[in-house]
């Protein structure tokens, strides 16, 4: 009987003899002869690429926009953005929103260049507006005692206002899984859960491209998310149905090009550090 190790060989023989014989029919390329035209370098791209300077240990790089370095939150505001309920009403939201939207300065409290939610103080959202990005946002659960599923850690990341990812403690507690976190709440469960316990910081790495719609309102195309949780890949691509619905299906509805990331005041003493946007 051939053993297996026997047939691996010969099919490896096989393979190289194969690769021996297609070589033997090419024939070899004459460099003198071709470097009189320089064919190679009607292919080659000559154009000025911007020079970013990266920052270190996840600090903003240089074409950066700083919307929280752990100072103040002179870049937030309070806003009615966020909600995320109903569909019908995001739609009124939208249909009535004629930009400025700002309830007074973001109430939010400011500890050890950390910015802390929870205070029933509704949700703050970016000053400037943004449309496809690249974001960067750390956020902490601290540790809290007899606390479960979706009252432990809840928060979220409103894109545009509009489209949530989970901020929640999903290490050890169990939820519904589009809606633990790194979700894209109630639409994308993660590809995999990696969470860090509560008292860790974690990170999210998002790159988002907007929704395109015509000038009668109809969709272009969706919006879509990639999203690394502590450096994994756990969104890839994925493909947006409309904003954020608690209750019932999502569906587009017509909306500006930018608009203002959110963060949502779930009564749940979240924090969140380093922000940071690159517009693309």
């Amino acid at each position: 009987m051939i053993s297996n190790r026997t047939k691996f060989i010969a099919s490896f023989v096989l393979v190289l003899i194969g690769v021996h014989a297609i070589a033997e029919d090419l024939e070899p390329l004459d460099w003198e002869e071709l470097s009189k035209t320089s064919p190679w370098v009607y292919t080659e791209v000559n154009r000025d690429v911007p020079v970013v300077a990266p920052g270190k240990q996840n600090a903003a790089p240089s074409d950066a926009v700083v919307l929280f370095d752990g100072s103040d939150l002179s870049s937030w505001e309070k806003t009615p953005f966020g909600e995320g309920v109903r569909m019908d009403r995001t739609e009124h939201f939208l249909k009535n929103y004629k930009g400025g939207a700002s309830l007074g300065p973001a109430a939010w409290g400011v500890e050890n260049g950390e910015i802390v939610a929870g205070m029933k103080q509704g949700a703050i959202a970016s000053k400037q507006a943004f449309g496809d990005m690249q974001l960067h946002i750390e956020w902490q659960v601290p540790v809290l005692e007899d606390k479960q599923g979706q009252e432990y850690g809840n928060s979220g990341i409103f894109l545009m206002g509009l489209y949530e990812i989970q901020v929640l403690n999903s290490y050890q507690n169990e939820t519904y899984s589009n809606g633990q976190a790194a979700a894209i709440y109630k639409q994308h469960v993660p590809l995999v859960n990696a969470s860090r316990a509560p008292g860790n910081w974690q990170t999210y790495d998002i790159l988002f491209t907007a929704p395109r719609f015509s000038e009668k309102g109809s969709v272009i195309s969706p919006a879509l998310v990639t999203i690394l949780h502590n450096g994994v890949l756990v969104q890839h691509n994925a493909v947006l149905q409309g904003p954020t619905s608690f209750i019932g299906e999502p569906y587009y509805v017509p909306h500006p090009a930018k608009l203002p990331i959110v963060l949502q005041d779930h009564d749940n003493p979240v924090r969140y550090r380093n922000i940071w946007v690159r517009e693309l």
